[in-house]
């Protein structure tokens, strides 16, 4: 920082009183200079030179700039940080930030992008689906035994075709394939991600919410398996499925896309769960929800109870004990939207309970554990919640088939350590 210099002054006479005079465009050797310090200079009153038309004998012509600055306090250190209300930050900034940071590699990035961009195409699909003729079924059965929609098969071809073309992604395993499909050699990289294209298709065709559910695991063989053998696998295509299978606690990143009247990329990688939205005026998911905390109680609870009558006693109880009036006066309220994206993102941000069951008629659940029980698990628990199928941590089981299904109880903990009271319960 410059030393502070001393302020320069002149003395000068001033004859006419009628017009103010004129000030010397540069510094004349003839004028009368005059040096004080700047604790004693007099500043020029304009007020009296409009006034008087004359000058103070002496005034001020100009001070030296370089003055030390004053010293920075707490306060003015906290506006210099504080963010612009009109910046915005993009997710692929984000996410160069985070791999300058070292929370992610340079490869792991390309996978999100990659990802993102492959919603971004699905939400454009489902705005104008009814305009182009993308509603209805598509006229084939998945290998859950599902009538798939077109925006399913459509909704596939697009993550696949994003995924592959990236080159950093060896292993693709979705609901709509039968088995998991190794990416071609020349394209190939390491990880491997899990994704449900369309959750909740059958919303589809009545324009309610949808989404996009994927996980990322981290690097392993890499290998081919030809989803159109009906020969039965050898060794190193048993291997591949097997290395798909990994317990939710082993994934690197998950997140979801929700199309609703907005669209919103919620995603983490390790540190807390971020959401992010796309601004339609220029194509790019912006920064909306940072650091995304799940309250640790709420008063919604989402359930199909249409299939009450066709669940386990202490899980009755526990449903019985929420349409109960509380302390307030006021039941639990109940909320059933029938995609799975949509229940998370209102619990992440309201708090509450998510719970699909096991029943009668579903033994083993309805959702499936790989690609949407465990992205969905890592995503609440990263956020502070709990995720449960009545008996253990959805994240520590390993699944044991790629389409395996398991009962899920998900949400703030508080309420999930309630209802595991109930079930428990003799």
């Amino acid at each position: 920082m410059a030393e502070a210099i001393q302020t320069v002054f002149w003395s000068s006479s001033i004859r006419s009183s009628t017009s103010p005079p004129s000030l010397p465009s540069r510094l004349s050797p003839n004028l009368n200079f005059n040096f004080y310090s700047s604790q004693n200079r007099r500043r020029l009153n304009s007020s009296s030179i409009i006034a008087t038309g004359r000058f103070s004998p002496t005034t001020i012509l100009c001070e030296a700039v370089g003055l030390e600055a004053p010293a920075a306090t707490d306060q003015t250190e906290t506006k210099l940080r504080k963010k612009n209300v009109y910046e915005v930050e993009n997710l692929t900034t984000w996410l160069l930030k985070k791999e300058q940071s070292g929370n992610i590699d340079p490869e792991l990035t390309i996978v999100l992008s990659s990802i993102s961009l492959a919603c971004k195409q699905i939400a454009s699909l489902l705005q104008r689906s009814s305009i182009v003729n993308l509603t209805g079924a598509h006229g084939t059965i998945n290998i859950q035994g599902e009538d798939q929609k077109k925006l399913d098969v459509i909704s596939n071809e697009l993550f696949c075709k994003c995924l592959r073309t990236s080159g950093r992604t060896g292993i693709i395993a979705s609901e709509e394939e039968d088995t998991p499909v190794a990416v071609e050699e020349t394209n190939s990289g390491n990880y491997i991600v899990v994704f449900d294209p369309i959750d909740g298709s059958a919303n589809i065709d009545i324009a309610l919410t949808t989404g996009s559910i994927f996980g990322i695991y981290g690097p392993d063989e890499v290998c081919l398996v030809d989803k159109d053998d009906d020969l039965p696998l050898d060794e190193s295509k048993q291997k591949c499925i097997v290395s798909v299978c990994q317990p939710g606690s082993n994934l690197l990143a998950a997140g979801y896309c929700l199309y609703s009247s907005s669209v919103i990329f919620t995603l983490s990688i390790g540190n807390g769960v971020y959401a992010f939205q796309l601004d339609p005026s220029y194509g790019e998911f912006v920064l909306t929800h940072e650091d995304i905390k799940i309250p640790k109680s709420g008063k919604i609870y989402s359930f199909n109870e249409g299939n009450y009558d066709l669940w386990d006693d202490n899980l009755k109880a526990y449903l019985d004990h929420l349409r109960k009036p509380g302390p307030n006066g006021k039941p639990y309220s109940g909320r059933y939207i029938g995609c799975l994206v949509g229940e998370i993102h209102r619990m992440l941000l309201y708090g509450g309970i998510y719970g699909n069951p096991k029943n009668i008629n579903m033994k083993s659940g309805n959702l499936r554990l790989l690609y949407e029980c465990a992205p969905m698990s890592y995503l609440v628990e990263q956020a502070g919640g709990k995720a449960t199928d009545g008996v253990q941590r959805i994240l520590d089981i390993k699944p044991e088939q790629i389409h395996q299904r398991t009962p899920i109880f998900i949400g703030s903990p508080d309420e999930i350590d309630k209802l595991e009271k109930y079930l428990a319960s003799e």
